[in-house]
């Protein structure tokens, strides 16, 4: 598959709205204005958000800013890694309630105000602040951006005769170090080094239906930070990816669509992801379990959290090793 660089900046969509053709392709840094969403285009399939997970050794934490039109959606979750207790708080508000959500990546704030989760997120020297409290938590951790730090950006267009009504840009950033503190009930917990911190960044118009996956791991392998990023279903047959390794900062592009095998009977059986490029296994050891169905809105997630092994090729064509990274592979379902 060939997949075009994109080296400067360009607008995702056009004045009337659609998807711009200049911005097909991928980049290591974001380069792309998505002020258009929501602009004009159909009302509903407008999708925004800002996801980010941070993983330490003893907790896991996910934050969620989100609006897709109809209503925002924001989430806060920490999982006790040494008690297996999960407390999740998520708060649902009609329309853009209480939601700010910057135009473009880095140009702005993001904000969540409701009854029961408070977040904010702000790019700061050096990284993103992540700020939230919830009933029981609260959490204040700083995503590191080494320099030189290089993410994936990638736009992917939904084709249906011959037309792309629908199209998603998302940026995901990984192997982030992440320090700071998780509160659980009055209890302070530090996010020490070697604790790290995974974005994902999207903007886009999707179709009602929609299942994907996901997958993401950080950590040092041979003294070198690593981090993978994968993805699936949702991207077949587009002409994108959003497969990729980052070594020491540098990313290389994998254009495969890659083979994913898992049983979803048995969520926690290992998975296996591979091709030419790539030879994975993904061994996990928790299950992130939600279900909602709210009106038009019915979504089914299996998010896995384990350890990897394996290898990769970067883009000299040598092999990367993986082994003992931790992160997620995830199966979603979503009508929204």
């Amino acid at each position: 598959m060939q997949e075009r660089e994109i080296r400067q900046h360009v607008s995702l969509t056009t004045a009337a709205g659609g998807l711009n053709p200049a911005a097909l392709g991928f980049t290591r840094m974001p380069m792309h204005d998505t002020s258009g969403i929501p602009g004009r285009g159909r009302w509903g399939r407008n999708k925004r958000w800002e996801y980010w997970n941070v993983i330490t050794p003893t907790h896991i934490v996910s934050l969620t800013v989100s609006c897709i039109d109809y209503l925002s959606l924001h989430s806060l979750w920490v999982y006790d890694r040494t008690t297996g207790e999960s407390i999740d708080a998520t708060a649902l508000s009609p329309g853009g309630s209480g939601t700010t959500l910057p135009a473009s990546l880095g140009d702005g704030p993001t904000r969540a105000r409701t009854r029961t989760v408070t977040l904010d997120i702000d790019e700061i020297d050096g990284g993103t602040r992540l700020v939230g409290s919830a009933p029981r938590v609260a959490i204040d951790v700083v995503a590191e951006r080494p320099e030189g730090h290089e993410s994936l950006g990638v736009v992917v267009p939904w084709r249906r005769a011959g037309r792309i009504r629908h199209f998603q840009y998302t940026v995901k950033d990984v192997a982030r170090p992440a320090v700071g503190t998780v509160t659980i009930d009055g209890a302070l917990h530090a996010v020490p080094e070697g604790s790290w911190a995974v974005l994902d960044h999207g903007r886009g118009r999707w179709p009602y239906r929609v299942h994907w996956n996901w997958a993401a791991g950080s950590g040092t392998v041979d003294g070198r930070a690593v981090g993978l990023q994968l993805g699936s279903k949702w991207t077949d047959g587009s002409g994108a990816t959003e497969n990729a390794v980052v070594v020491d900062g540098h990313l290389s592009k994998i254009s495969e669509e890659l083979v994913w095998d898992y049983t979803p009977a048995d969520w926690l059986r290992p998975w296996r992801i591979h091709g030419r490029s790539a030879d994975l296994t993904f061994t996990p050891f928790h299950d992130k379990r939600s279900r909602t169905n709210v009106l038009l809105i019915a979504t089914r997630t299996d998010q896995l959290f384990g350890t990897w092994s394996g290898w990769v090729l970067d883009d000299g064509g040598g092999r990367v090793s993986v082994d003992g990274l931790e992160g997620f592979a995830e199966d979603v379902l979503n009508r929204w």
